[in-house]
């Protein structure tokens, strides 16, 4: 039996629905706007790695402001201290990240690999843990995938982090693009 609230949930969201069904065209431009960007960026993979790294930079700065404003609402001064320090810190972060950019660049390639690997290795150890369970085989596939991912950054590191980024940022844009695209022309068909 359905309630009130289910059947008012299922009508927001079919209304939801419809309204995106009549932006088609808004959402596939807005797909077409990714592939072209990331295209861009894998054409020029250094510049594409430079600019995401300032905009990690700019994301340190706007924490940072965050943290220290945050601070103020702290009751005891060692908390207020503790928060003041970290917002300071990631605001000094985020500026030597516009001073050096491909020298953050380095490191977030670092940082980048061994989490790859860390992940990697963690998602393979439960995929033969869920060996009874049946995508178990997809997962381990998947582990692997990223664990030699991992590997690779890290065995051409640093020599790759002028371009591993921005390598990165071109692929994941494309693929964000072609997922717009394709729901853009779905909702077309389904008007």
């Amino acid at each position: 039996m359905t309630s009130a609230s289910d059947t008012s949930q299922n009508l927001g969201l079919g209304s939801g629905i419809a309204a995106l069904h009549a932006k088609w065209g808004w959402i596939v431009a807005l797909g077409v706007v990714y592939l072209i960007t990331g295209f861009i960026a894998l054409g020029s993979v250094v510049l594409a790695t430079v600019a995401s790294v300032l905009v990690v930079g700019a994301m340190m700065i706007i924490a940072g402001v965050a943290e220290v404003i945050g601070a103020f609402q702290m009751k005891s001064w060692g908390k207020f201290l503790v928060w003041a320090l970290l917002g300071v810190l990631y605001v000094i972060a985020g500026f030597l990240t516009f001073e050096n950019p491909l020298f953050a660049a380095v490191l977030l390639t670092l940082f980048l690999g061994v989490s790859l690997i860390a992940s990697g290795a963690v998602r393979l150890f439960l995929a033969f843990s869920m060996k009874r369970e049946s995508p178990w085989g997809w997962v381990a596939l998947s582990a692997a995938i990223t664990l030699l991912l991992g590997l690779l950054i890290v065995a051409r590191w640093p020599v790759n982090s002028v371009y591993i980024l921005g390598l990165f940022l071109g692929i994941d844009l494309i693929m964000a693009g072609a997922g717009w695209v394709s729901l853009g022309f779905g909702m077309r068909q389904r008007r």
